[in-house]
């Protein structure tokens, strides 16, 4: 069955003023020219999901101007809230205008995330539950300290609080919700409590990743420090953390099931050193498998492509040719 997607564009970013009073929230940018909104619809299309609906309503024109009926490959469509009268109304109002049997990945349009969507999307199809939310690990909005006695003994900042989870903003459903009797609110606040007293609301969660609501200036400009020489990839993302004469160091992220592209480096000797997950280099003749703490040269003009079986963090050192790749097969349409 096709999957749909839908992303809830039309709240009108009041702790975000002055900066959403002339730009809706979506189309706030985290990088150069690269939107909230931009990174959402490029992890849809790179999850397999090519018709997104948009439920918009403040200031919707410009973020019609801006993508149009498609964007890099992905038919984009919009359902107006005339009216804003929460996120139930938004949803209920999308399915209405979508004929026939569909399954929904749907978005909060403020969140910024590493979460492999595709794996999200298999996991809901093989479950018995009805609906799947994401849930994430929570960050502690606050610094906390450790006590031994009558003192203070550290200082932590803001850390994962590992025994909880929040609501990460994805959603997926194996067919259109029935509401039944709600109408307007917060399917946050009114769906989702009466299905989970039903039992039918299941969960899907991945720990480690990015995640974040861009709900303040403060968050704003905490997405945006992540961003500096951060550059997302079909696969995951690149971050450059050292370049100098003599010297590059990169930080590469890839989601499990997916891989690079089978490439080779003219002049480029490399080291990976895996932080996380595991996973395999595939060469022309063999493959090299890897987990945590291994390390891996690659020389000179041979030809590979990293595959990971779970996500998997690494660093890759090598000599400061920054643009030295070679693409001889790319798994991904790129635009």
């Amino acid at each position: 069955m096709e999957t749909v997607g839908m992303i809830l564009c039309g709240g009108f970013g009041k702790r975000l003023r002055p900066l959403t009073e002339t730009v809706p929230k979506p189309l706030v940018e985290i990088n150069e020219d690269y939107t909230i909104l931009d990174k959402q619809l490029f992890d849809f299309k790179n999850a397999g999901v090519d018709e997104v609906y948009l439920l918009v309503g403040f200031l919707y024109e410009k973020i019609e101007e801006r993508y149009g009926d498609e964007y890099n490959g992905v038919k984009i469509h919009y359902v107006i809230e005339e009216e804003p009268l929460g996120t139930l109304n938004a949803i209920r109002l999308g399915m209405e205008a979508i004929d026939g049997d569909k399954q929904f990945i749907i978005r909060n349009g403020d969140i910024v995330s590493d979460v492999n969507l595709k794996a999200m999307i298999d996991f809901g199809v093989k479950s018995q539950l009805p609906v799947i939310m994401f849930v994430t690990q929570m960050p502690s909005p606050y610094g906390i300290v450790e006590m031994n006695g009558d003192r203070l003994v550290s200082f932590k900042e803001k850390p994962i609080l590992e025994d909880y989870y929040i609501n990460g903003g994805i959603y997926f459903t194996k067919s259109k919700i029935d509401f039944g009797e709600f109408k307007t609110g917060d399917i946050e606040k009114l769906f989702f409590p009466s299905i989970a007293k039903e039992n039918n609301l299941g969960y899907y969660k991945e720990n480690g990743i990015y995640w974040i609501a861009v709900d303040t200036s403060k968050e704003l400009e905490s997405v945006k420090k992540e961003y500096h020489n951060r550059t997302d990839k079909p696969w995951g993302y690149e971050k450059v953390l050292i370049s100098t004469d003599k010297y590059l160091t990169k930080e590469l992220y890839i989601k499990e099931g997916f891989k690079t592209s089978l490439h080779y480096h003219d002049a480029k000797d490399e080291t990976m050193y895996i932080l996380s997950g595991s996973g395999y280099i595939e060469f022309e003749d063999r493959k090299e498998y890897f987990s945590i703490n291994d390390s891996i040269r690659i020389e000179p003009h041979v030809v590979h492509s990293i595959v990971a079986t779970e996500n998997t963090i690494l660093h890759e050192v090598s000599l400061p040719y920054i643009d030295d790749t070679i693409r001889v097969d790319d798994f991904y349409t790129r635009y």
